[in-house]
């Protein structure tokens, strides 16, 4: 038998080297238990609730939520009604993403927080809601007060693998890691669970994840770190496009270590990288997990203005075209400048017709495109460098000063049977 992949896996996300991977059974960090059951909310039988506890009388918290227009019942009360700052604890389920669902979902959604609240013995106000599944179905509130009981009396230390069981929907592999972070005061564990893998886009991902640490920090350090590290993770990928009704990131502090992570100081830097880390590698299994995925790629824009590198990445990104090359191993990157093309298209705004973009484009280090025009190459070796399982894209604008990236899986004849069989 091979040995297990470690966590830290991707060419683009390198360990920090004050970071070291404890596996994914090492269990929760101090100050958190957690647990998953099967209540009946998916005709399959398998897991699909799960509670997520910190026992501290004072945690700290910070949490990021879809951007959509049409944000699902859990994210609307998590939101308004939840205190952000000191979550005590999180009820997640599959199977019903409660989305679409009018007043109804919200009354169901807050029946549900307040049975997971009396579960654990905290106020509703500090209980986190998170759900995903079929888009328009109404929450089985019944099932659910049943599940929450049966959760409830499974809490533990080490309950994070069921947990992580209880949020999956199409995931095919768990996303989730145990962390020990070496700080000047000493070390700090850091965990996290994740799910994710259709539904996908740059503007916060289709997932859930959770992060959990024993480490002490202040409300706003916890929500600066959480902020920077989605914008630098699941803010840049995309499987299908696809923007979410219920994305939800949530980072929980319990403080049991007792060292400090003050403002400004290497702690947090350091506490920051290992963060950063953390979430790049879950966004990164995002995209290898997307839907039917065979190959994943990153594509690094450079140059113009920030609004023109997004527009590109993205474009790139989301392009069929370039996303059924990508599966079919084929260097085919006349579709790349396509995609480039298009998405500055009418920047130069009237009726004139804009000058041929100047545009330099490399495919795993080798350049394919200068100014516009092709070079020369040898096409069997591109042939062969586009055939591992990460594929890098570099695109050069004119101009100097921005620069962004993307992440994003290939587009597959099983992505498109998944998703015409898929409910829940």
């Amino acid at each position: 038998m091979s040995a297990p992949q470690p966590f830290f896996h991707s060419r683009w996300v390198p360990a920090p080297a004050h970071t070291r991977d404890l596996g994914p059974d090492a269990g929760l960090p101090a100050g958190f238990r957690a647990g998953g059951v099967a209540c009946g909310i998916k005709p399959s039988g398998t897991p699909d609730l799960g509670l997520l506890v910190c026992d501290s009388d004072s945690p700290v918290s910070a949490a990021r939520f879809t951007q959509t227009a049409t944000p699902a019942a859990p994210v609307l009360v998590s939101r308004e009604r939840c205190r952000l700052d000191g979550l005590r604890a999180v009820l997640a389920n599959s199977g019903c993403a409660n989305a679409a669902t009018g007043g109804r979902g919200l009354d169901d959604a807050a029946k549900t927080q307040g049975a997971a609240a009396l579960a654990v013995g905290v106020d509703p106000a500090c209980v986190a809601l998170a759900s995903t599944g079929g888009i328009s179905h109404q929450l089985p509130v019944e099932k659910m007060v049943k599940g929450i009981l049966d959760a409830s009396t499974r809490l533990s230390a080490d309950g994070d693998g069921a947990f992580q069981q209880a949020i999956q929907t199409t995931d095919t592999l768990e996303k989730r890691a145990s962390l020990e972070v070496e700080l000047n005061e000493g070390s700090v564990r850091l965990s996290a669970q994740c799910k994710g893998a259709g539904m996908i886009s740059p503007l916060f991902a289709t997932m859930l994840c959770f992060v959990e640490t024993d480490a002490v920090m202040r409300p706003e350090t916890a929500e600066l770190l959480l902020g920077v590290c989605v914008k630098r993770s699941f803010d840049r990928i995309s499987v299908d496009g696809q923007l979410s009704t219920n994305d939800t990131a949530i980072l929980m502090c319990s403080g049991a270590s007792g060292v400090q992570i003050a403002p400004e100081s290497d702690e947090e830097l350091r506490f920051g990288e290992a963060l950063d880390a953390l979430l790049r590698q879950l966004a990164i299994m995002i995209v290898s997990d997307g839907e039917g995925a065979r190959r994943i790629a990153r594509v690094h824009v450079l140059g113009g203005d920030s609004d023109s590198v997004e527009a590109v990445a993205r474009a790139v990104a989301n392009s069929p075209l370039v996303k059924t090359a990508l599966h079919g191993a084929d260097p085919n990157w006349g579709r790349i400048i396509q995609a480039v093309g298009a998405a500055l298209a009418g920047r130069s705004g009237g009726d004139s017709v804009p000058a041929p973009l100047a545009v330099d484009l490399s495919i795993e280090g080798t350049q394919v495109c200068i100014a516009g025009a092709a070079i020369s190459q040898d096409e069997r070796a591109l042939a062969q460098a586009v055939q591992g399982s990460e594929v890098e894209y570099e695109v050069t604008l004119p101009g100097e000063g921005a620069e962004t990236e993307v992440f994003f899986s290939d587009l597959s004849h099983e992505y498109v049977t998944l998703n015409t069989e898929y409910t829940t």
